[in-house]
């Protein structure tokens, strides 16, 4: 039996000698918040992309790239609150496709965690501000030799 694959958080733990995992891809942000598409199907679908456009342009998580994405999470919410309007639910795929577009945006809490704004740089070593306040802090504590 071969061994379980390895999560890709314990590989960038361990390191790794794949070049490409944890390359990030800096997309160009929008200038101003957008419009609505005219494709909109209702007008639910416009009300959430007139909600969400300036939360997401102000922290940074708009792209030209991502209008599309946006786009189509909106037309699916409207679908959804169309759908519970006229008394009916929605399909467990359709529940299940909005929230998985609104984990790819952070729109959700477990995703807020998940999605770093564009332009901004993580740390190279998570540990780094912890390291340099223990040794601080055992620097004060550290007792003085007697003369």
């Amino acid at each position: 039996m071969p061994f379980p694959r390895k999560p890709p958080s314990l590989k960038l733990i361990d390191g790794s000698r794949e070049p490409t995992l944890g390359v990030v891809v800096d997309l160009p942000l929008v200038d101003k918040i957008p419009a609505a598409p005219a494709w909109m199907p209702n007008a639910h679908a416009v009300a959430e992309w007139d909600r969400l456009t300036p939360i997401l342009f102000v922290n940074g998580l708009l792209t030209d790239a991502g209008l599309a994405s946006l786009g189509h999470m909106c037309a699916m919410h409207g679908k959804i609150v169309q759908l519970y309007a006229a008394g009916e639910a929605p399909t467990a795929s359709m529940a299940g496709t909005l929230r998985a577009m609104m984990n790819d945006f952070g729109l959700t809490p477990v995703a807020q965690g998940k999605v770093t704004p564009n332009g901004t740089d993580k740390p190279a070593n998570p540990f780094a501000q912890i390291e340099s306040e223990a040794a601080a802090s055992a620097k004060k504590d550290k007792p003085r030799a007697k003369r």
